[in-house]
């Protein structure tokens, strides 16, 4: 390793260094105690009142006018198997686009394995973006579900969500985005898009810890709960509250990470969406150019960057991904992730499968001259 320093391009799976008042909230969170609603004293009723705050804040944030529709959960993985599991009880025919992450695909290939569902992939155009045509051909009179990526975590490319939100609406059929990727990074208002179900994590774009994401589910779209035990209200009852959000959010609360996700999301909101967005997209363009005119490099994803996110994947000819990774770390200093990034679908639509790529992705706090570096290392 050269020198001590470090060049973190790893954002799509965490990002790093985090907003200081996203530190300081955690500690100071941790450090007060409380377990909201389960006692009645000064410190469960601070956690309470903190909870709550939250919980307003990151509503308002995704445009959802009924806090309560908004479950707090462990990760965006943690919120896609509520969902999923919550709605598929009964089973059902499943749509789905080629680029979703393993959080959608396990579980729902769990599903099918034992028979539940079945599970069916929307094609792609010869551009490689989902085929709408077909799509909405694909409804069935057992369709129960559609589960959209908002951008893929491989290539970063956005997803045509508000038009499948849509068809899907139009079918009767729930609707749920996958906004991984794409939460703090670009806005999403659910009165605007429409998905009855979306899906995040808190410790990516929206700067917050790990631990940390939510699921917003629609008012009026029942899910069987599939965590289950106190929650500090109808403490009298031996089944759990159908009420929202204490339908879904059974167990302890990670009060110190929910505080640390609502201070990154008030940094988000004083620094503006607006900026991230032409920040990420100008460091995207250039890693995209910059790569491409290295021969022997191949990259894979939008040419246009306003067409995805901040993710860029691609292979140096005859070198194993993982052994860029490699050098790029133990001679460079670079941190970014390689092989199959938990998408084998997504690989398999680019042909990248089963060797995978290399994957770099900047976020708000990387700079240009990062980038630049990154470049020159390639060559």
């Amino acid at each position: 390793m050269a020198g001590t320093k470090y060049y973190y391009l790893d954002n799509a799976a965490t990002s790093w260094p985090k907003p200081e008042p996203v530190y300081k909230a955690v500690e100071s969170a941790l450090r007060a105690g409380g377990n909201p609603g389960r006692s009645s004293h000064r410190s469960s009723l601070a956690a309470e009142r903190l909870l709550f705050a939250a919980r307003e804040k990151t509503a308002a944030f995704f445009g959802i006018e009924n806090p309560s529709s908004l479950v707090f959960s462990l990760n965006a993985t943690d919120a896609l198997n509520m969902a999923i599991k919550g709605v598929l009880c009964k089973g059902g025919h499943v749509i789905i686009t080629p680029f979703e992450h393993n959080s959608v695909l396990r579980p729902l290939n769990s599903l099918a394995r034992d028979g539940l569902i079945l599970l069916e992939e929307v094609p792609c155009t010869s551009a490689g973006e989902p085929d709408l045509n077909a799509y909405g051909e694909m409804f069935r009179p057992d369709t129960a579900l559609v589960i959209a990526t908002h951008a893929s975590n491989v290539t970063g490319l956005i997803m045509p969500v508000r038009e499948m939100a849509a068809i899907a609406r139009e079918k009767g059929v729930p609707f749920l985005l996958d906004a991984a990727q794409t939460a703090g990074v670009i806005p999403i208002d659910v009165k605007e898009l429409k998905p009855q179900l979306l899906a995040f994590a808190g410790h990516k774009g929206l700067l917050g810890p790990p631990g940390t994401g939510g699921l917003y589910v629609e008012d009026g779209l029942c899910l069987r709960p599939w965590r289950e035990g106190g929650t500090g209200s109808r403490s009298h009852e031996v089944l759990q509250p159908a009420e929202m959000p204490d339908c879904l959010e059974a167990g302890t609360h990670n009060i110190p990470g929910i505080a640390g996700l609502a201070a990154g999301i008030a940094y988000l909101q004083e620094v503006g969406l607006a900026k991230v967005r032409e920040h990420e997209t100008l460091l995207a363009g250039r890693l995209r150019e910059g790569l491409k005119s290295i021969p022997g490099v191949v990259v894979y994803g939008p040419e246009n960057p306003l067409k995805g996110v901040a993710v860029i994947s691609f292979e140096l000819e005859g070198v194993d991904s993982g052994e860029v990774g490699y050098i790029l770390e133990e001679t460079y200093g670079i941190l970014c992730r390689t092989g199959l990034h938990c998408a084998p679908n997504a690989h398999k639509q680019l042909g990248t499968f089963p060797r995978g790529t290399v994957r770099v992705s900047p976020g708000l706090f990387t700079t240009e001259a990062e980038a630049a570096y990154l470049l020159k290392a390639a060559m």
